[in-house]
């Protein structure tokens, strides 16, 4: 029952929300606009406030039912694995050749769930960092270390492999956020040329989202 579980989790992540909101209310593939990546931050760049907020709320419920499978099945296994699965499925996502998002949304999610305390630390570093360096990518990659910084000093936890590994994944899933920063071409957040990444809805009519 746990891999069926674990398996759902995957599948549950696989979901790619922005992709299909990108195809259906504005007839365009995320992938191909903006950042290219199809998680919240680049709807927001792309699609507009609406349709983030939108992204943004169903790619943290995917972590959050995830990670809430083992209780509901009255299952004695780490929720925190469960929504991971669901993070593997939002960056490798089978339901869209495996081209996904960067983790974050769906990482909130799960940490909803599974441990309210790892929230609220990794989501301060990350709005922290963004704070002080106006790049999300650094925010997004804060997460991971912060997790792993924790469970470090942590001797309760015992989560120190995982997010080693979750933490060089971020780092993975920002390499070409890395390689413009170091090349001088990585907007920050408060670049007003983001506007011109603006895609208007399908067809020309009012707007979905």
């Amino acid at each position: 029952m746990v891999w069926v579980l674990l398996i759902a989790s995957y599948f549950i992540g696989s979901i790619p929300t922005a992709l299909i909101v990108g195809k259906l209310a504005y007839g365009i593939d995320i992938r191909e606009h903006g950042s290219k990546n199809p998680g919240a931050t680049n709807t927001l760049r792309v699609l507009g406030k609406k349709a983030a907020i939108f992204v943004l709320i169903v790619d943290i419920l995917k972590g959050a039912i995830a990670a809430s499978l083992p209780r509901y099945y009255h299952i004695d296994a780490e929720s925190l694995y469960f929504g991971l699965m669901a993070v593997v499925g939002h960056c490798f996502p089978i339901f869209a050749g495996f081209r996904g998002g960067k983790a974050i949304a769906t990482t909130a999610g799960t940490l909803l769930i599974a441990n309210i305390q790892l929230l609220v630390i990794a989501f301060l570093t990350f709005f922290l960092v963004i704070f002080l360096t106006k790049y999300v990518f650094f925010g997004s990659i804060s997460v991971g270390l912060s997790l792993l910084t924790y469970s470090l000093i942590s001797s309760q936890l015992g989560f120190e492999l995982i997010f080693l590994l979750f933490s060089l994944l971020l780092i993975y899933l920002h390499r070409s956020n890395i390689r413009n920063f170091i090349l001088g071409i990585e907007p920050k957040i408060n670049d007003k040329n983001l506007k011109n990444d603006r895609i208007p809805p399908k067809n020309g009519g009012s707007k979905t989202f």
